[in-house]
């Protein structure tokens, strides 16, 4: 029976400490807590909520109306399903690779970006990273503004690319 009781006095100790009372000496009574004002916090404006977005693939999605001129983009419809905080697509760059068009060092103003290579290959150049070649299952993130560009690439490669937010700016350099 003693460990009965001990137990019970433990977890009712337990359950005030959680609750934030203090615990009653010699007594069962239960005392009322006063809940603290919540503390001022300035919040963001709040964004619409976020909806499902579904893509299929389809040929007919591959549009050359992206960034850049040498490569067609797969919209996956993740900027208008979550009100602009992020944007996803499929890149096709278009071979063969011309350096001349292509080996352009430039940075992105955001605050997320990630590759993954879905098919094929491409030689990137990323300031502090030097050369590296990315290949069928490589990804990486890009931070911030960071410099780069791409080198070559396969006439097959298809990229995943994650961004936040989905407005960016670009500068060459």
């Amino acid at each position: 029976m003693a460990k009965k009781t001990k137990s019970r006095n433990a977890s009712q100790a337990a359950v005030k400490k959680r609750s934030g009372a203090k615990a009653a000496t010699g007594s069962s009574a239960r005392k009322t807590v006063k809940a603290k004002a919540p503390a001022v916090i300035s919040k963001k404006p709040a964004r619409p909520r976020q909806r499902i977005a579904i893509s299929h693939h389809r040929e007919e999605d591959f549009k050359a109306d992206g960034l850049r001129t040498y490569a067609q983009y797969r919209d996956l419809g993740i900027a208008a399903a979550s009100h602009g905080l992020a944007q996803a697509h499929v890149i096709r760059l278009q071979g063969p690779c011309n350096p001349d068009e292509v080996s352009k060092l430039h940075f992105h103003d955001v605050e997320f970006q990630m590759v993954y290579v879905l098919k094929g290959w491409v030689k990137t150049y990323m300031d502090g990273e030097g050369e590296t070649l990315m290949k069928e299952g490589s990804a990486w993130t890009q931070p911030p503004k960071i410099k780069h560009m791409i080198l070559d690439y396969s006439d097959d490669v298809e990229l995943l690319e994650v961004i936040l937010p989905a407005e960016f700016r670009t500068v060459e350099l």
